[in-house]
């Protein structure tokens, strides 16, 4: 054996030994963490009326997540997808529907699934479960009798109309991570099914375990 694959076998060795010590002290392999990245929101389907517009913005989220067998976990996590802002561009019946805003807000369980790797210190996961989905959303309706376009100017006073309810989706995400001692850190994509919008977001987090 060669000097670089000696290295390469005390560098595996020792990431094992590292992990098994603190599998050890926490068996269930638990552990907590935060992130923020960027989402794309908005509305696939105002109150009936068809068009939809994507906005992007700051996603940010807590995690609090086990461990307990090398390829298989479970996560719950609250994540934030932020504010977007568009314009449906529904037309319709002498309305127009326009000026729409989408802040989606989830709690989430997923069961989390691990790739068997060669290196000790890298992970690459798919995560699948339900969320329980926050829809805060707003449209307006501007009525003229006629054709009301952009920028509104022969229509009357804007009607607003919202959503804002609690909605169980099935979500789903996949990234890939490294570790070192208690700490990790990690990319991932997340989405959720939604007849309003489908709010995703790429987020980077930093997890400490425990």
């Amino acid at each position: 054996m060669n000097r670089s694959s000696s290295w390469c076998a005390l560098f595996a060795v020792g990431a094992v030994s590292a992990s098994s010590a603190a599998l050890a002290d926490n068996p269930l392999g638990v552990y907590v963490g935060a992130g923020v990245g960027g989402s794309n929101v908005g509305s696939g389907y105002d109150y009936g009326y068809y068009g939809g517009y994507r906005d992007d913005d700051v996603a940010w989220k807590a995690i609090v997540g086990i461990r307990p067998i090398p390829f298989v976990g479970a996560e719950a996590e609250w994540i934030d997808f932020g504010s977007g802002h568009g314009d449906n561009g529904y037309y319709g019946y002498g309305d127009y529907y326009a000026n729409s805003t989408s802040h989606p807000k989830a709690a989430a369980l997923y069961g989390v699934g691990y790739l068997p790797m060669p290196f000790p210190f890298l992970d690459v996961y798919g995560k699948a479960g339900v969320a329980r989905l926050q829809t805060d959303l707003t449209t307006y309706q501007y009525t003229s009798g006629g054709y009301c376009p952009p920028p509104y100017s022969s229509c009357s006073a804007p009607v607003a109309y919202r959503i804002d309810q609690w909605n169980t989706k099935f979500t789903w995400g996949a990234g890939v991570g490294t570790h070192w001692q208690d700490f990790g850190f990690r990319a991932e994509y997340e989405r959720i099914q939604s007849q309003y919008g489908n709010p995703s977001a790429f987020t980077v987090n930093a997890t400490w375990q425990f």
